[in-house]
This record gives structure tokens, C-alpha cells and sequence, in this order.
């Protein structure tokens, strides 16, 4: 069955170049894009995004990394998307991440990890109304 999830490709991923890339590696894994925009966040957003992490001593650091340049949210499409997009960025910390999983190419530590994956498909439902209307998605 079709399943959903969002992909952020985060401000160290845009200030590296390597969002064409890692976009590149979503297709070639067999995703299908549903929606994809350039955006920058707001401060109210990333907290509202992130707050349940706001009881979390890094919270502020996310919010203030998340809102330090550009973004791209992105609505992906396919059998399994979350374990499977999980399983293709790799663990939070690049150091941990698998070889050839996203993270460990293309990211430099746990704050700085190129790229946000859904967790489960009802966090999946809810990140991806954060960003786009149902109108918004092909």
C-alpha cells in the first residue's frame, strides 16, 4: 500500500550544493514526488514543527539551525516511505549512519545532518500539512 512521508533537506544541505544529489538519491529509490518547494522557515514555523522537542535542551539550536538559510520540504510517495526513507538517510548521527545512506555521504555531525525523515506515518500525515494543502500535492 501507498505511504507517505516528508523529507526536509535542511540549510547544511542547500549551503553544500548537494540538494540535486540527494533529491537524486529519493528518485533513484524508487520515491515518487508528490510536492517540493524552496522555502525559508520562520521562526513560529520551525517551533511549531519541532515542538516536541521543545522540553529538549537542543531545541532552541534546531530551531535557530533550521531558520538559518533556505530549505526544501518535500512529499514523497511509495510502498513503505517511512521505513524506507529512514533506512536510505541513515541514523541522526552521520558517524553511525551506514555506508551509502545519505547522512553518511553528505553529512558532518548530528546538528549538521543534511536532511529530516518522518518517523512514523501518523507524524508523516501531520509534518506533511505543515508544509502543503492537499491542493499543493500531485
Amino acid at each position: 500500500m501507498k505511504e507517505r512521508s516528508l523529507a526536509i533537506l535542511k540549510p547544511d544541505c542547500l549551503e553544500k550544493k548537494v540538494q540535486g544529489k540527494v533529491i537524486q538519491h529519493i528518485l533513484d529509490a524508487g520515491f515518487e514526488i508528490k510536492g517540493m518547494k524552496l522555502m525559508q522557515l520562520t521562526e513560529d514555523s520551525a517551533k511549531k514543527f519541532y515542538e516536541v522537542h521543545k522540553e529538549r535542551p537542543f531545541y532552541g539550536e534546531l530551531v535557530a539551525y533550521m531558520t538559518s538559510g533556505p530549505v526544501i520540504p518535500i512529499c514523497m510517495e511509495k510502498d513503505n516511505a517511512v521505513a524506507d526513507f529512514r533506512k536510505l538517510i541513515g541514523a541522526t548521527n552521520p558517524a553511525n549512519a551506514e555506508e551509502g545512506t545519505i547522512r553518511k555521504m553528505y553529512a558532518d555531525s548530528i546538528e549538521r545532518n543534511i536532511v529530516h525523515g518522518s518517523d512514523s506515518p501518523e507524524n508523516a500525515k501531520n509534518e506533511i500539512a505543515h508544509f502543503f494543502s492537499e491542493k499543493d500535492l500531485i
